[in-house]
């Protein structure tokens, strides 16, 4: 029976990485440094990176919805931030969606896209 998913995604740098999902809320699960590979958490969330030093933030495809059961109080911590609407990184306050969801979205310094919402109340 599947129980969770992992997103596997790319980063550039650890270090940057770390810092930067730290001020989201993630903290540090394990590095494999000869393997290219870091684990960072928040709640039952995980997220994985493998290390990329090619990959290029504007051009990045990754991505990743995570549900979450109070998303206008995720948006109201992730404002705190004053990360820029605009270009790498980025945020995107908490809004109805036309497909049922309220999410918020958040772009990383890896040009990764983080969508978190909940289903909204019909």
């Amino acid at each position: 029976m599947l129980t969770h998913a992992c997103p596997i995604l790319p980063s550039t740098n650890f270090k940057a990485t770390k810092k930067f999902y730290n001020n989201l809320g993630f903290e540090f699960g394990s590095e494999y440094p000869e393997q290219g590979y870091l684990i960072l958490h928040r709640n039952n969330i995980e997220l994985h990176f493998f290390k990329s030093p090619q990959h290029v933030a504007e051009t990045s495809d990754h991505g990743v919805f995570i549900r979450t059961e109070d998303v206008d109080s995720l948006s109201k911590e992730y404002s705190a931030l004053n990360l820029p609407a605009d270009g790498i990184p980025r945020f995107t306050q908490a809004e109805n969606k036309p497909w049922g969801v309220c999410e918020l979205a958040v772009v990383d310094t890896d040009g990764n896209l983080l969508r978190i919402g909940q289903i909204m109340d019909t």
